[in-house]
């Protein structure tokens, strides 16, 4: 049985959809906690109304990156995680910090990366004139959104599209997705072979991508 910590800074709407999967699934994983670098996350409520244990690691009362992430690490490694995942974490980690979760990080980004790496990826894509659009589940590095791909969901960028209603079809991709590439993951089924992320059944890997 693996431990899943989840860091979230806000609603955690990618914590919740987690969260129902690995319960609703029977997962061979349990969420161990939900770390907050923001006491008002409304996600800790959620949370806690699950039965998760919950942290808060105020990332303003510290002065610089590296003790914040000293600090968070001492947390998250209270419930000796297998596997650390981001779910609208909103903050730039120290390589110190990458490196020892290294292998075993997951984050997702709204874009087909390595597309619009960074903030504003809606904008970025509907400003580029991109066909489509999406989701990516990576592993997390020193270099920010470059991570080895797990998996990608696609969404079509449509005629009249605002950067609201590109976010809510991507949003309902990444609930799917992220579930999917985190049971990958507690299943032991991704690999990471020179900087490339395989999948022991590459038939199932396929079933996401559309």
């Amino acid at each position: 049985m693996k431990n899943i910590v989840i860091l979230i800074s806000g609603r955690g709407s990618n914590m919740e959809a987690l969260v129902r999967a690995a319960q609703s699934e029977g997962w061979p994983a349990r969420i161990a906690a939900v770390i907050s670098n923001r006491p008002d996350a409304p996600g800790l409520a959620f949370a806690q109304g699950r039965g998760i244990a919950t942290a808060v690691v105020p990332s303003k009362q510290f002065s610089n990156r590296a003790d914040f992430d000293a600090a968070l690490q001492q947390e998250i490694d209270r419930f000796a995680p297998d596997l650390v995942v981001l779910a609208g974490f909103m903050r730039v980690l120290t390589d110190a910090f990458v490196e020892q979760y290294a292998g075993r990080m997951l984050n997702i980004h709204p874009s087909l990366l390595p597309a619009f790496p960074g903030l504003a990826t809606h904008r970025q894509a509907l400003d580029a004139g991109v066909p489509e659009h999406g989701a990516t589940v990576h592993f997390v590095t020193a270099e920010l959104d470059h991570g080895p791909v797990v998996a990608q969901a696609r969404v079509g960028v449509l005629p009249g599209d605002t950067e609201a209603t590109l976010a809510a079809r991507v949003l309902v991709e990444e609930h799917k997705l992220y579930p999917y590439a985190v049971r990958l993951f507690v299943e032991d089924r991704l690999s990471i072979e020179h900087g490339e992320v395989r999948v022991s059944d590459a038939r199932v890997a396929d079933a996401i991508r559309h």
